[in-house]
């Protein structure tokens, strides 16, 4: 009986780690996963009215006390919540743009890191992205602006430089070039919003080695 309270508190002990959740500071740390362990974190999906009137990325992250939160929104590269790894995109620019704050969801892949937010720039002005939003004058553009809220693409932090990149159709055709079906099927979609990719960046996780 003592052996098997053992076991118990032992499963527990482990469960209880398991469940503890990583900061990260800056891409190095998070490249050499060397993280800070916290509890307590809530990741909180942000809607679509609160991102349309003060921008920003899909996820807020708060914790428990004033400093973490604050560390979370201004200082945090990102947040590793159980399984889940999400990115400060306060902390990351596309071409010199902003994402805005708050965190989107991301994904490792090849040594390299994934994640997906809103069309900035001329990856906005794609049609293969934006699909039935239309841009073009200063109405236009801000009814634009508007539908893009929804829309969102993927991006790749390159791990040794440290620069973004838009993931599309040319990026992931180099990605899937070693299995010409998925390459061929991922073509034949036709566009280059969030949904398809993370499709086929799942399939290409699931054969990474």
């Amino acid at each position: 009986m003592k052996k098997l309270w053992m076991v118990c508190l032992l499963c527990f002990a482990g469960l209880h780690l398991v469940a503890q959740d990583l900061v990260y500071s800056n891409l190095k740390d998070l490249l050499a996963n060397d993280g800070n362990l916290v509890e307590g974190l809530k990741v909180e999906k942000r809607t679509k009215n609160n991102i349309v009137l003060y921008g920003g990325a899909d996820y807020r992250i708060t914790a428990n006390n004033k400093s973490m939160c604050k560390y979370l929104k201004n200082r945090c590269f990102a947040v590793q919540v159980d399984t889940l790894l999400y990115v400060n995109c306060k902390k990351l620019r596309y071409k010199r743009l902003r994402f805005g704050a708050w965190y989107a969801p991301a994904m490792w892949l090849n040594g390299n890191i994934f994640f997906y937010a809103i069309p900035l720039g001329s990856v906005a002005a794609s049609s293969s992205v934006t699909m039935d939003v239309t841009l073009g004058g200063t109405l236009g553009d801000a009814i634009a602006a508007s539908g893009l809220v929804s829309k969102r693409v993927c991006y790749e932090i390159d791990s040794s430089t440290g620069k973004i990149n838009f993931v599309g159709k040319e990026r992931m055709s180099v990605l899937l070039a070693p299995y010409p079906e998925w390459q061929k099927s991922y073509l034949e979609e036709n566009t280059e919003s969030a949904r398809i990719t993370k499709k086929y960046l799942l399939l290409l996780k699931s054969v990474e080695k």
